[in-house]
């Protein structure tokens, strides 16, 4: 019989990803305020450290994706470095805390530059742990189950922020890393225990029958499988590839400028004092999780293309509106709500519309090609929006988001290609298979 995703497998390979997100969400929303109460640092210089991550993750993430493909051990290929990169990272994010208490820079600094090597250090094999631990045709699913893990761990992350931190100038951090350590803990010891990486892969090809196929002669790839032939684009495909990696970079620039400098411009601005930004951000995390289904049917019928100009419109107007409010007002929860669902229809249809596009050349380029835009965005719009911040004013910000997030349309406009309408999908975990 045709083989069926192991579930119950997946979701504990996905506890590698779930303390990733966790640790990310984390770090993004709370280490800005620590440079600058603890230490003062200006915008300029908290962004740029803020982007500190993503120049790191360029060079980190190949390197040790691609040294792990290498590596055998008796834990396997992937495991070894998830173990020590989550104990390092642990040992080192735990020191920012003592080293904000204490305000000593020097001490801060070195324990994050060490938290961020530790991470890059462990984010590509845990990422790539799924595939090789899955065939081909149920790699979709188990993607699907792998983003699911992701967004708890966020949302935890999210939860502590809005409970464990404090109000006043210096709160003190110690309870919430604490609580994102102990769920990185607990999360990849359940990994090691459930997940035998080397007699998985040895009972998964056990399974293969004649010619790496199952007993219904489907193909079962346990590998990354092989490289499609390397043609050139022809100038029309290549002509949309450029505007699409373009609008990538745009977006990207709007939608991480106000997730970075977000807790700060709602203290400074709005008057929200300790964790309670989060409640915005999670409101937006989980709409964007609640949507992908109804997003998925409305692909399929619109097409990729519209539903991303679409999303890229919506988002849009909310960064519009939100420059209108002066201080909070729960109605800024529904303008989240819609930027969640905004960023969800751009994610689902974006990295497919790429592949789909360079189905004639190498896949891998591709896709390469595309995180290394959107994490371009990621290393530059931190200082380019905190310069403005500090120089202006922090109503810069949602104008910034807005101006870049109409330049994504427009450039869109411009998309001939790839726009190929999705199948409906047959489960409902397949709806959530997204790349970001």
């Amino acid at each position: 019989m045709r083989t069926k995703l192991n579930y119950r497998r997946t979701f504990f390979i996905g506890m590698a990803f779930l303390s990733i997100c966790a640790f990310w969400q984390m770090y993004d929303n709370m280490i800005p305020l620590m440079l600058q109460n603890s230490f003062g640092l200006g915008e300029t210089a908290t962004g740029t450290l803020m982007a500190l991550d993503n120049v790191l993750a360029l060079i980190l993430l190949p390197v040790f994706g691609s040294f792990s493909d290498k590596v055998e051990t008796g834990l396997g290929k992937r495991t070894p470095f998830i173990l020590c990169g989550t104990v390092l990272a642990i040992i080192f994010m735990m020191l920012l805390p003592a080293a904000d208490r204490n305000g000593n820079l020097p001490l801060f600094m070195g324990a994050l530059f060490g938290a961020l090597l530790a991470m890059g250090l462990y984010r590509s094999p845990a990422v790539a742990l799924m595939p090789d631990l899955t065939p081909s045709h149920l790699r979709s699913r188990a993607n699907a189950v792998i983003n699911l893990m992701g967004a708890i761990g966020g949302v935890y992350a999210l939860i502590m922020i809005r409970f464990l931190v404090g109000e006043g100038e210096r709160p003190d951090y110690f309870p919430l890393f604490i609580s994102i350590a102990a769920l990185m803990a607990l999360a990849v010891g359940i990994l090691l225990v459930t997940v035998r990486e080397n007699r998985l892969r040895a009972a998964l090809l056990a399974e293969k029958g004649e010619g790496g196929k199952d007993k219904e002669g489907i193909e079962v790839h346990l590998d990354h499988g092989g490289e499609a032939p390397k043609e050139a684009l022809p100038s029309a495909v290549k002509h949309s590839m450029i505007f699409m990696l373009v609008s990538v970079f745009l977006w990207f620039t709007a939608y991480n400028a106000v997730t970075t400098a977000f807790s700060r411009y709602t203290r400074v601005v709005w008057g929200m004092e300790g964790g309670s930004f989060a409640d915005c951000l999670m409101v937006a995390t989980v709409a964007a999780i609640l949507s992908y289904i109804p997003i998925g049917n409305l692909s399929a019928r619109l097409g990729r293309k519209k539903t991303i100009m679409g999303g890229v419109l919506l988002m849009a107007a909310c960064y519009a509106s939100a420059v209108f409010a002066v201080r909070y007002h729960p109605l800024i929860n529904v303008a989240f709500a819609l930027i969640g669902v905004a960023w969800a229809a751009i994610n689902v249809n974006s990295y497919p519309m790429v592949v789909e596009m360079g189905k004639g050349g190498h896949i891998g380029k591709f896709t390469g090609t595309y995180y290394t835009f959107s994490m371009t965005a990621q290393i530059i719009t931190p200082v380019l929006s905190g310069f403005l911040l500090e120089n202006v004013s922090y109503g810069t910000l949602f104008p910034y988001a807005f101006v870049f997030s109409l330049m994504a349309f427009v450039t869109m406009t411009q998309v001939r290609h790839g726009d190929v309408r999705p199948e409906r999908k047959k489960s409902v975990l397949e709806n959530f298979d997204v790349e970001d």
